[in-house]
């Protein structure tokens, strides 16, 4: 009878284990389902939102799914936690499901550090894979924006991937993806939007330079040419569209960063129309001649009567620019009829002592457009100004710059049309 009452005794701890919470009051089981409940509708809510506007709601969902699995474990309520974890990583995911890559990169990178706050065992399969819907989702993502300087710098989605999944499948594919979009925006730069084209590589450019990855970011230079074309047909295509200012400048940087490209005496050409065209439309009607014309030429003569250097930007036929230094001995003329009377009146080299620094054109005959750029050595603050004036066969031309005293101190340049002709001797 001993033995027997012993082996009773002994059995009813084995039948409390078993039988887990079967003696527990109802109502704690009760509220930990609750718990439970009030943390799935937190997942459901927070998968309608942002992913940074969710982001407190997925942690505190996820502290009760941990509190309930590791400290509750045999209850109801805490063996339900391994399934409805995979509901959370779902509801988590849902970006990447969606194939929204750039949106899911976040997202995916928290469900890669879940692990360091709940017993893995919980998660089972789910620990790891976050993994390749991140390196998915990373280079889709790179990919979209190459042209972005941000895709290449340390946080960006290609420099990230490299880093973080080097081996990985996705990471090998972003040489080839770098080259082909290089490529596609090369061909580009001859479009309807060369300007833009011609961003986006410079972008690309930066971006590929800064990979992690050297067999990556060799490639950045594989949009070198076509950056330099894009450049180059930009500044034209600005020309064309009448933005005489931007083609200004876009041709300009041209000539001066790529000295030995055969373009560059016609982007400085182009260069000096524009620059007239923005003060005299007329000059902008159409590109300067790509060739030299044949034919005579006749001689331009242009004088300078003023106390300050005078650049002159001409187009035409053909285009260029001179530069004369300022009339050291010259002063500004009280009125415009003063000017008009004795401004570089005489006849030779040296009139009333004065030597006019001087500079001689031979121009072929056609239509021209001028631009006086006066503003340095005594006098900075004159004025620029234009003109237009047709050359002809059988004449010499002649031209003198003035400057006039305004009443309020300022130099005013000669608004006339400088150019004056007399029958050529040759000619007769």
């Amino acid at each position: 009878m001993a033995a027997g009452a012993g082996l009773v005794l002994l059995a009813a701890p084995a039948g409390g284990v078993v039988f887990y919470g079967s003696s527990q009051d109802e109502a704690v089981e009760q509220r930990l389902l609750d718990r439970l409940d009030e943390s799935d509708r937190t997942v459901r809510a927070a998968s309608g939102r942002t992913f940074d506007a969710a982001r407190a709601d997925y942690r505190s969902a996820l502290a009760v799914y941990r509190d309930l699995g590791e400290e509750h474990a045999g209850s109801r309520a805490g063996r339900l936690v391994p399934e409805r974890l995979k509901a959370y990583y779902a509801a988590v995911a849902a970006p990447y499901r969606q194939g929204r890559h750039c949106e899911a990169v976040a997202p995916l990178t928290y469900l890669r550090t879940v692990p360091e706050s709940i017993d893995p065992k919980l998660l089972g399969d789910l620990a790891g894979w976050p993994d390749g819907p991140l390196a998915t989702s990373l280079y889709a993502c790179g990919v979209s924006r190459l042209g972005d300087p941000v895709v290449g710098s340390p946080g960006g989605e290609l420099a990230e991937l490299l880093r973080t999944f080097p081996g990985s499948v996705q990471a090998g594919k972003v040489g080839p993806a770098v080259s082909r979009k290089i490529s596609e925006q090369a061909r580009a730069v001859s479009g309807s939007s060369p300007c833009s084209a011609t961003e986006t590589l410079r972008g690309i450019r930066a971006s590929v330079a800064s990979m992690p990855e050297k067999s990556v970011s060799v490639r950045a230079g594989e949009a070198d040419r076509g950056i330099e074309n894009g450049a180059y047909a930009c500044g034209v295509d600005q020309f064309r569209k009448k933005q005489f200012t931007e083609a200004r400048k876009t041709l300009t940087e041209f000539a001066t960063t790529y000295r030995k490209d055969g373009r560059r005496a016609r982007a400085r050409d182009i260069a000096i129309a524009a620059e007239i065209a923005d003060d005299r439309p007329a000059a902008g009607r159409r590109l300067p001649p790509t060739g030299r014309p044949g034919g005579s030429r006749m001689e331009l003569v242009i004088s300078n009567d003023a106390p300050s250097g005078v650049e002159i930007l001409y187009t035409g036929p053909v285009t260029g620019r001179v530069t004369l230094k300022a009339c050291g001995s010259c002063k500004r003329y009280g009125t415009e009829v003063s000017g008009s009377m004795f401004a570089c009146k005489a006849g030779g080299s040296k009139a009333g002592g004065r030597n006019y620094p001087k500079a001689r054109l031979q121009l072929p005959a056609g239509e021209y457009h001028f631009l006086y750029k006066h503003g340095t050595g005594a006098s900075v603050d004159v004025d620029s100004y234009s003109s237009g004036s047709r050359i002809r066969p059988g004449y010499t031309y002649s031209s003198c710059t003035y400057v006039v005293e305004s009443p309020y101190g300022l130099g005013l340049p000669s608004p006339s049309d400088p150019i004056s002709f007399s029958p050529a001797s040759s000619s007769r």
